[in-house]
């Protein structure tokens, strides 16, 4: 009897390794000390000692249960894209910028080259943060995961300046509200998803006229990142008063999440384009209007509190980034919570 007779392979584990670097490669920063395969990941600090009063911020998430849909699919290149959008917008949020990155592989089985396709997404997505992919673990678990699956989890740790950080407090009555695109479902909300569409190979591979795609396609859509969207903004020298990340629990609970005692949104549902996908979802699982804007970001994958008179400019630096972007609605003084109109 041997480790691999008891179902770990650890001559897969180093294949795995070997197949990921020339992706992890292309995130490194001057920052990172060391190669690629050591027991922890270095990251010199050096930058930030320039800094006034550096803070530390953190973000851990995963992808949810939108990773079934890879398993059905076969497809495991853009997981990892989704994974790190989910923990650097996170951080972009407050106001930081996400310096690194580490992946948690949990899978059955250590197929090499599916690994190195997991993390291809994993580096894809770090490239568009400006993170640099310091680190990971790739865990083999015969007897408690089926082989063909897996999980994907990851952390990063940003830096913002004290002063320049987004906290909300200052958010005030009159204040507007600019809205930032979403690239689709995202990751939040795939448990209903899958109970309202037949999650198997042939209804994944339906295409939809309304869609422009497949169902597969559009809900397999990487959740997009918007940290160079938020870092364009601050470049015009225009504030963020708050900002808030629309994933799971929608606008209901993530939008007040910004707000001060005393302040509360309202958002216009018809001053932007809601994606086909959530119309067909809402349709097809017989949804209600409450619920649907209670579970997904409906289209905006970030939403922005500005004083009035720099809304139409931050719009204008949203989109000169490449996003779309719209005033959505604005704050007024009332209990602190959003209000749909």
């Amino acid at each position: 009897m041997d480790y691999k007779n008891a179902g770990v392979d650890i001559e897969a584990g180093y294949r795995s390794v070997e197949l990921m670097k020339e992706h992890v490669k292309k995130t490194m920063r001057p920052e990172v000390l060391g190669g690629i395969g050591g027991f922890s990941g270095a990251f010199s600090l050096e930058k930030i000692k320039d800094m006034k009063e550096p803070v530390l911020l953190s973000g851990t998430d995963g992808m949810g249960t939108k990773i079934k849909l890879a398993f059905l699919l076969d497809k495991h290149d853009t997981v990892g894209i989704d994974c790190v959008a989910m923990c650097v917008n996170d951080v972009a949020c407050a106001g930081g910028e996400p310096l690194f990155f580490l992946d948690y592989i949990a899978c059955g089985k250590n197929i090499p080259e599916k690994i190195a396709r997991i993390v291809k997404g994993v580096a894809e997505g770090c490239l568009e943060a400006g993170a640099a992919l310091i680190g990971g673990e790739t865990a083999e678990h015969p007897d408690l995961m089926p082989e063909e699956e897996y999980d994907l989890a990851g952390f990063t740790v940003g830096v913002a300046e004290r002063s320049e950080m987004i906290t909300g407090e200052n958010i005030k009555p009159g204040d507007v509200l600019v809205g930032i695109v979403s690239s689709g479902v995202h990751s939040n909300g795939f448990s209903l998803v899958r109970k309202v569409f037949d999650m198997t190979v042939e209804s994944l591979n339906t295409y939809y006229e309304e869609l422009g795609a497949t169902l597969g396609e559009t809900l397999l859509t990487p959740t997009r990142i918007y940290v160079k969207a938020l870092k364009s903004v601050k470049e015009t020298g225009i504030t963020i008063k708050g900002c808030s990340h629309i994933t799971g629990g929608g606008f209901y609970e993530n939008i007040p999440r910004m707000l001060p005692e005393g302040v509360r949104a309202v958002v216009e549902k018809d001053s932007y384009p809601v994606p086909p996908i959530f119309g067909l979802l809402q349709r097809k699982g017989d949804i209600a209007e409450q619920m649907m804007y209670n579970t997904y970001n409906m289209g905006l994958g970030m939403v922005l509190a500005v004083d009035a008179g720099d809304a139409e400019a931050a719009v204008k630096a949203l989109q000169a980034a490449g996003e779309q972007a719209y005033i959505v609605g604005r704050c007024e003084a009332g209990d602190k919570g959003v209000d749909l109109c």
